[in-house]
Formats: C-alpha cells, structure tokens, sequence
C-alpha cells in the first residue's frame, strides 16, 4: 500500500470542513487506493466539535484514514503536511469595512504561513478557500518564504462549476461538454471567459447567440451567486464550497484537464502585476502545474480581467504591512 497522504483541514468544524472531511477519508479526492491521515485545525473553543468529528471518522470504520491530528495550534496541526485546505477564516460581519476584513484574515494568514515555513514539509501545497482567499493566500505565501511561490492557491473551482453549470441548463448540453474558466479575483468582479470557452467543443458565443443574456444576467449570476446563496439560505454555501475544495485539490494532485485556480501571477504571460494570486486556467502535467499561455480577448473580457487585477492590487496594498518582502 502506499505511504500515507498528510492532508490539513483548517477550520474542519465547520460548514464547509464538515462536508469536506469524510470525502477525503473515503478516497474521493486523492484516490481509492491512497491512505490518509488528516490534520484538523479549528480554533480555540472549538475543540469539542473537533471531538465529536473525530467521533463520526472513526465511526466510519474508513479504511484509508490511518490517523488523526487535531488541535487549535497550526505549529502543531501543520507539522509535516502535503496539503492544507485553508477553510477557516473571518466573515464579513455587520457594519465591517473591506479593510478591516482584510486586515483581521491576513493576521490568520501570517500565522499559518509562518507555521508552515517552520513545520511543514516544503513541498507542502496550501490552497486557500476561506476569504478573502486570493489575498489571504498572498499572505501565507509571503511569511513562507522557503515554499516555493507556484505552492500556494486560492479556489476558483467553486466559481467555475457553477459556470459550467448555468451554461449548460441555458445551452441544453451535457455538463460535461462544456468548459469555461474564471479568471481574477474569487469576488463579484471575477469573470467567467466567454471568449475561450466551449460547448461541445464550440465557442460559447457561437452555441448561445444572446450576447445580452451573456454579458448582462449570466456573468453577474456568477458573480454575485454566493450572494444569492446567502440571501436565500440564510448561510454561505456548504456542501458545493466543499465539493469545489474537493476538485480543486484533486486538480492539484493528478494530471488532468485545464480548470480554473487561483496562482501566483509571477511571469505569467498576460500581463498581470506579478505580486498577485490571480485565478487564471491551469493545467497539471508530469507533475507541474503552470498558467496556460496563448489565449486572447476581446474587449468586454479583457475589462473585467483588468477590473479584477485593479480590486485585488487594492487588497494588496490594504495587507501590504502583512507582507514580507
């Protein structure tokens, strides 16, 4: 049997951890004949939900979960992980200013990197799910500085599948036929790529005509969807945040087809401040992944790409005494 996977959880507890865990245990993500061991992290008040979810592990009976580490101190919970699903993270809260969000996530954020700089194994990759997430990666990133650059992600998986998604049920093709990427920041000026996109292999705007439809209701549908989610709830997403954590490391770990994350935008070939985590379309091969390069657009895309990069610099620069240089 292969050697056992160290996968951290932060925030693993929660809504989303919760729904994330037991798939992970069960294979779903790292594969049928990869063991695990999972690494949970929760916050300091916490630790009897993270009791009770070891409770509900064991009692499983899952085959591939070969041990727990559970804790309130990421010095210990990152001690020599794979990955780390970096959940965990402030909300917004009444009356809550941008900045003030931004500054009370990057002192999280600045903790765990520095945690893993020190405990982690150093091929350690850490996707950052918990928001602000592109920004919050920065951070982590930046108070890692062993960790290579390329190791740290922010999730765009969940704001692609439900791209895909709305393109299918106005197309009326199959889910699997279509493909279409977010680029920026994982925030209402994110941009779902209707230039480069494809159903059955088309382009989008050759299979759906409506150009108003596209630019005016589906691109902000995605764009504001966990809003609308909330709104209707009464809860962020869940179990479709969990399941596009679950794509996304899965993405991270085996070859596979372009998909959407949130990178470092060091030397990418579109002209991006390179002191970023920008979503752009990816791909793993041999192992590595890197920004897929050659794609153009047209006027309508390539503002909200710029749109994008102008809210994220604005983040930066809201963190930028969080950031070593």
């Amino acid at each position: 049997m292969k050697s056992p996977i160290r996968v951290a959880i932060t925030g693993a507890a929660g809504n989303i951890g919760y729904a994330l865990v037991f798939r992970i245990a069960a294979g779903d993500v790292f594969g049928k004949d990869q063991p695990v061991i999972l690494h949970l992290l929760e916050i300091p008040g916490a630790e009897d939900k993270l009791k009770a979810l070891k409770m509900e592990l064991e009692d499983c009976a899952l085959p591939l979960l070969k041990n727990l580490v559970m804790g309130v101190d990421p010095f210990f919970v990152f001690e020599g992980v794979d990955y780390v699903a970096a959940i965990g993270a402030i909300p917004r809260g009444p009356g809550m200013e941008r900045r003030d969000l931004l500054e009370k996530n990057a002192k999280i954020f600045v903790e765990q990197g520095k945690a893993l700089e020190k405990c982690g194994n150093m091929n350690v990759k850490m996707l950052v799910v918990g928001n602000p997430c592109n920004t919050n990666a920065l951070v982590a990133m930046h108070n890692a500085p062993s960790i290579a650059k390329e190791n740290f992600f922010s999730m765009t998986m969940l704001d692609e599948n439900r791209a895909r998604t709305q393109l299918a049920i106005k197309s009326g093709k199959e889910l699997e036929k279509v493909e279409v990427i977010v680029w920026g920041n994982h925030s209402p000026t994110m941009i779902a790529d209707l230039d480069n996109g494809k159903i059955e292999g088309k382009p989008i705007r050759e299979v759906i005509h409506n150009r108003v439809w596209l630019e005016e209701e589906f691109i902000p549908m995605i764009q504001q969807r966990g809003t609308s989610v909330i709104k209707t709830r009464g809860a962020s997403s869940a179990a479709s945040a969990a399941h596009g954590v679950a794509s996304a490391l899965k993405a991270l770990y085996q070859d596979g087809p372009t998909f959407s994350m949130g990178v470092c935008a060091h030397n990418n070939p579109y002209g991006i401040s390179q002191d970023l985590i920008y979503s752009f379309p990816c791909r793993r091969e041999k192992g590595k992944i890197s920004i897929v390069s050659g794609l153009k657009h047209g006027s309508f895309v390539e503002e909200k790409i710029k749109a994008s990069e102008k809210e994220l610099k604005e983040e930066r620069d809201a963190v930028r005494m969080y950031l070593k240089e």
